[in-house]
């Protein structure tokens, strides 16, 4: 068979005019697995309020980051396709789950080539349901209806491998070297309480305090969001030689009234800042491609908030991105799936 490699990010819209934005945020807001309400409700909610209201605001922010080149995630991720294709034999494509860049395109782009066995890479090293979960659903419905004769890989959370952690304490410390911070912050993107619950495999051993998430052996970790993000501020705090009580894992971007994943980012900023803390370092270690939740939530925003609360010093470390050594992580994932016989699904 011959092999190929799909990468898949979340996506953007196609410029930050209000009317593609409208556009993205609609098929992103109406994925079922991102607002998991009946379809009436999400219908309601997402075309009655959201769009009627949050496209002006979203474009806005957009504005704010986006590059000549285009957008910074489709951008960024484009650079870490060119680097991982420069590693590998096999060819990559590039989709995205919303927007232009549709995964159905990033199919046919290897399908065209030859290749029959594609290997899905989910951009994300945790899982979550609205994100590589709605991804996986996604390939087999456009396998099942458009390319019945190849067969599809998928790839794991890939949070706690030697390598990535590596990669990852690495970009910090490059980021850290010489500054002078008192507190870091790991801040991964939010998600409903009952998104974690819902992926819950041993149904109910998941209790939402915080403890289970440190349970060594729970089968539910393969697909908890939360242990995976805490274990990775774990792992990495351990690579940094990191002291307890410098550092912290919050979650941001929430969105609605129901109970999100906490401590939320804003709050602990806005808090860290009025208890006295002058130096505050963050990093996103949910996302690995700088874009809207970092580059305007976290670095505008957050540090607006740190500065307001009497904080002097925000320092924002950048996502991977496109990184050499991120890159040669992804290249090590596929090398050990292509060398290993391992059953499609």
């Amino acid at each position: 068979m011959s092999k190929g490699i799909l990468l898949v990010n979340l996506g953007s819209p196609d410029s930050p005019n209000p009317k593609d934005v409208k556009r993205y945020l609609g098929e992103f807001l109406m994925d079922e697995r991102v607002i998991d309400v009946p379809l009436w409700a999400r219908t309601l909610l997402v075309k009655g309020i959201i769009l009627n209201t949050r496209p002006k605001a979203s474009a806005a922010a957009y504005k704010k980051i986006w590059w000549k080149e285009g957008s910074p995630l489709i951008v960024l991720s484009e650079r870490l396709q060119d680097k991982l294709q420069g590693k590998l034999e096999y060819p990559v494509a590039l989709a995205m789950r919303y927007g232009s860049m549709t995964i159905k395109k990033g199919l046919q782009e290897l399908v065209d080539k030859g290749c029959t066995e594609i290997k899905t890479v989910p951009l994300y090293p945790q899982f979550a349901m609205a994100t590589t979960e709605t991804i996986d659903v996604k390939v087999d419905e456009l396998v099942a209806e458009h390319f019945p004769g190849i067969k599809i890989s998928r790839t794991p959370a890939f949070y706690h491998r030697k390598d990535y952690i590596n990669v990852l304490s690495k970009s910090i410390a490059e980021t850290l070297d010489g500054l002078d911070y008192e507190h870091i912050l790991f801040s991964y993107h939010g998600v409903p309480e009952r998104h974690i619950r819902k992926s819950d495999i041993t149904n109910g051993n998941c209790k939402m305090d915080g403890k289970c998430c440190f349970k060594k052996g729970s089968k539910q970790h393969e697909f908890c969001y939360r242990h995976q993000c805490e274990i990775t501020t774990v792992n990495v705090a351990k690579a940094l030689g990191l002291k307890n009580g410098t550092y912290s894992t919050t979650f941001q971007s929430r969105l609605g009234f129901d109970p999100w994943l906490k401590p939320y980012t804003d709050r602990t900023i806005e808090r860290m800042g009025k208890n006295g803390t002058k130096k505050m370092a963050i990093v996103t270690p949910a996302f690995v491609s700088d874009c809207l939740e970092t580059l305007e939530e976290i670095a505008m925003e957050g540090e607006e908030i740190f500065h307001e609360m009497g904080g002097k010093e925000f320092t924002v470390i950048p996502c991977l991105n496109d990184r050499e050594d991120f890159a040669q992580v992804l290249a090590n994932i596929v090398e050990e799936w292509a060398t290993t016989k391992i059953e499609a699904v």
